[in-house]
Formats: structure tokens, C-alpha cells, sequence
């Protein structure tokens, strides 16, 4: 499977941007047990989430399910090597996807939490943002507050 990235962009290229501030959407477990959150700002690359979902989903086996709670919509572009300064911006070299404090990057079920984590940390490895793994707690009756 090639790496993620979007079918078509209204423009070719994006400006940085800035990584202020935590994640307001995206940052509670919504559809497995256990998952990996980001403790801190960063740009994660097409292929680093490829890189952790082979991880996650060969060594789940049949049993479990991964979800990918990001995607890389972002075009990163670079200037080829010894070229001279002017001439516009650089084509698309990768995608990535902005990642702020608090964002959960992905979410697994469907095996014990004693047999998950060491897998999910071997996940986190791959990625270059810290990160932390969180696991969904029994809510008590009347919802989520």
C-alpha cells in the first residue's frame, strides 16, 4: 500500500504554520480500549503512521483492530540539493500531519491491555513526538460529562 496523502489539494503547496496550543478535538479515546496519545508538538510524517500501523497490525494478529486517528494532509516541500536560492517554492517532497499536545494518534482493540502495551510501545518508538499509551476507563451509568 503506497503512503497516505490526499487525492487532490485546492493548492500545491502550504505555508509551516505554527504548533501552539493543545488539541481541543481528537483527544479522548473514541472507538477502541487502548491508544497512543501525543505529549507534545510535532509534524508526524506519511511515513512514520505507515511505519506504526505495520507494527500494530501484524503483531495484533486477527483478533484486534487499529484505528488511525490522523492523516497527512499537509505538503511539505524542499528545494532540490545544490540548487541557488530564488526561483520560487519547492515541489511536494512528503506529507505529514500536524500533531498538538493531547491528540490521540491511534487507537487499538480486541486483545488484553497485558498483551497490548508492549506492542504499543514498540509502536511509540517509531514515531518522532513524545507519547504516552491511554487506556478507556468503565464510565459510570448516565454518560460522559
Amino acid at each position: 500500500m503506497p503512503l497516505q496523502q490526499p487525492r487532490r489539494t485546492k493548492f500545491l503547496t502550504q505555508h509551516r504554520g505554527t504548533r501552539k496550543g493543545k488539541a481541543t478535538r481528537g483527544n479522548f479515546l473514541v472507538f477502541g480500549d487502548l491508544g497512543i496519545q501525543a505529549l507534545g508538538p510535532a509534524w508526524v510524517s506519511a511515513a512514520q503512521i505507515e511505519a506504526v500501523r505495520v507494527v500494530l497490525t501484524k503483531n495484533l494478529g486477527r483478533g484486534g483492530k487499529v484505528w488511525v486517528r490522523i492523516f497527512p494532509d499537509k505538503p511539505v516541500s524542499k528545494k532540490p540539493a545544490e540548487t541557488r536560492m530564488g526561483k520560487g517554492k519547492g515541489d511536494t517532497d512528503h506529507w505529514v500531519a500536524v500533531v498538538k499536545p493531547g491528540r490521540i494518534l491511534f487507537e487499538t482493540a480486541g486483545t488484553s491491555p497485558s498483551t497490548m502495551i508492549p506492542i504499543l510501545q514498540h509502536a511509540i518508538q517509531k514515531l518522532s513526538v513524545p507519547c504516552r499509551i491511554v487506556q478507556r476507563f468503565s464510565l459510570p451509568t448516565g454518560g460522559r460529562k
